[in-house]
């Protein structure tokens, strides 16, 4: 596994890839799947929103809070949100194209401000954050030794995560993406949650919340092609995901058959 100066050079690697995107056939494809069929699923049974008015819910008052918006790139859809309601918000992502963006975005918000910084890097000092909003990122670090003793010299005694992942745990998934991986452009900074990955966080930080999205609810890819209504489609999507949504709460069979993974994390 890689030490910190490892994952560094790889960040380099990222920062490029991220500031001229050009993803091979293969990653195309996936993204396709993921972006198109799986979001489509996730509208149709009220995931999308669900787990955005989740974290809003975690995030209580932002107002007397420190907020660090972790890879946020050019912006996530509640980015905008937490700069304009937190007491203090940075954005940081490799990518100084992105950031460029996020900043023009945040030019009159005199309390947020955005810079393209490597996490990991020396060079970025500040610290106590009250939250750490990180979506889509935790699993792009090989190391999760290092990137937690990353972010708890980062927050604040009573600082929260709030985090938002992929999961490698189910095995038509894993099998899916193993098969994928060697194809994969961006496979060097892509590490799906692994079940010690996830005890890992269990360990280091108090998880004062989960859940699981997409777990049996991810079948309904396959349940569509059935000649069934629509409506009668949707009503058992529904069904499976709230099933997945409440059941991941607190049983780990059903949290680690799922696709994805949020959690509240509170320093410990």
């Amino acid at each position: 596994m890689k030490n910190t100066e490892a994952i560094l050079e790889t960040n380099k690697k990222q920062k490029e890839f991220y500031n001229d995107i050009k993803q091979n056939f293969f990653t195309k494809r996936w993204a396709k799947v993921r972006n198109g069929i799986l979001n489509k699923i996730r509208k149709n049974i009220g995931v999308h929103d669900q787990a955005y008015d989740l974290h809003r819910q975690w995030f209580g008052d932002l107002s007397d809070k420190k907020v660090l918006d972790l890879g946020c790139f050019s912006g996530n859809n509640l980015s905008f949100e937490i700069a304009s309601k937190s007491k203090q918000y940075l954005g940081i992502d490799l990518s100084d194209v992105a950031i460029a963006k996020l900043n023009q975005r945040l030019k009159d918000i005199p309390s947020a401000n955005a810079i393209a910084i490597d996490f990991l890097s020396d060079e970025f000092q500040e610290k106590d954050y009250d939250l750490i909003y990180a979506y889509g990122v935790l699993h792009h670090f090989e190391n999760t030794d290092v990137l937690i003793k990353r972010l708890k010299e980062k927050l604040s005694p009573n600082g929260i995560i709030i985090s938002y992942d992929p999961l490698e745990t189910s095995i038509p998934i894993k099998i899916l993406r193993t098969i994928y991986r060697p194809f994969q452009s961006d496979a060097a900074w892509e590490w799906p949650f692994t079940k010690k990955t996830f005890y890992k966080y269990n360990t280091a930080f108090n998880i004062i919340e989960r859940r699981g999205i997409l777990g049996k609810s991810k079948y309904v890819a396959l349940f569509n092609l059935l000649p069934l209504s629509q409506e009668k489609k949707t009503k058992i999507g529904q069904q499976w995901h709230n099933h997945d949504w409440e059941q991941s709460r607190v049983s780990d069979k059903v949290l680690f058959s799922c696709m994805h993974l949020t959690m509240l994390m509170k320093n410990k």
